[in-house]
């Protein structure tokens, strides 16, 4: 049976989660924030980037070096570290999943996979796909440019040592205020359509820039500078989102946290109440008795 002290001690506690759920909200809205900066600061980088593919390729037949080489394909999934985001890793494992299996429905040899965010691990591993490779989640923006780096140099070693020719990234970003949608892109090759697009685009000034650097290196850099930028762009919208997921579940649960409060706070009044209306009838009751005693006393014997 509830006492005074425990509806109490129970009404302390959950004042303290709900100003631990407040604070979480904080952060995560905070957060958002800046990876979402760290996407926008992109556009300048990657219009230069564009525009050097752009330079190069109208020197060169557009198709040169785009099709898509012969040979095994890896995975790329971004996922979270940390948990309270509801189905954020379920839902990335399960598309990172289809990618996985359809070169082997082709008959083609398991592809390769690399992940980021041990939650997404775990449940990868759980589903029958144990990682290749597992690659540390930036704490803040600021180590973006290292994982996406890491990522980088994994994905040439195995270009290197396994032949690997296409490379797939599945991450998710928000679709929304509060929703997360998967999404899943082409690092390598780049895609031909849009190869054309960029030969074929018109220059922005009256001739071509000239550079020093031989064209095969020159466009190389930029190709590995392109999938940088992809890179770095899905660790920030895959974290934005997490985040996102985070505060919508914060949301929630403060909205469960004040209904449960509610509920505590009107049992406490009541069960206060009660001991009150007991105290006051265990006052009245012994005041009677002893009335009565008194009376019994100052009564007259014969």
């Amino acid at each position: 049976m509830e006492t005074l002290e425990s509806l109490s001690e129970r009404l302390e506690t959950t004042g303290d989660i709900r100003g631990i759920v407040r604070t979480m909200k904080a952060l995560s809205a905070v957060s958002i924030h800046q990876y979402e900066q760290a996407v926008a600061a992109l556009s300048a980088y990657r219009r230069g980037v564009e525009l050097g593919l752009q330079a190069i390729l109208r020197e060169r037949a557009a198709e040169a070096g785009v099709a898509a080489p012969a040979g095994r394909s890896a995975v790329v999934a971004i996922g979270s570290d940390r948990g309270l985001c509801g189905r954020f890793n379920e839902a990335i494992a399960e598309h990172a999943r289809a990618r996985l299996l359809a070169p082997e429905s082709d008959g083609r040899q398991r592809p390769l996979l690399m992940v980021a965010g041990v939650r997404l691990a775990a449940r990868l591993t759980a589903l029958g796909h144990p990682p290749d490779r597992e690659v540390a989640l930036p704490g803040s923006v600021n180590g973006l440019v290292r994982s996406a780096q890491a990522m980088i140099v994994q994905a040439d070693a195995w270009r290197t040592d396994h032949g690997v020719g296409e490379v797939h990234l599945c991450h998710n970003h928000r679709a929304g205020a509060s929703r997360v949608a998967q999404r899943s892109t082409r690092l390598l090759p780049l895609d031909p359509a849009e190869l054309l697009r960029l030969a074929s685009a018109e220059w922005p000034a009256r001739g071509l820039p000239m550079h020093r650097m031989a064209r095969e290196p020159l466009h190389a850099h930029l190709v590995r500078e392109r999938i940088y930028l992809d890179l770095f762009r899905a660790l920030a919208e895959s974290l934005a989102s997490e985040h996102a997921a985070r505060l919508a579940a914060m949301q929630a649960a403060e909205r469960n946290i004040e209904t449960r409060e509610q509920e505590l706070s009107a049992a406490y009044r009541q069960k206060r109440q009660e001991t009150i209306t007991t105290e006051l009838l265990d006052i009245v009751a012994g005041f009677e008795a002893m009335r009565d005693h008194n009376e019994s006393e100052d009564a007259p014997h014969d």
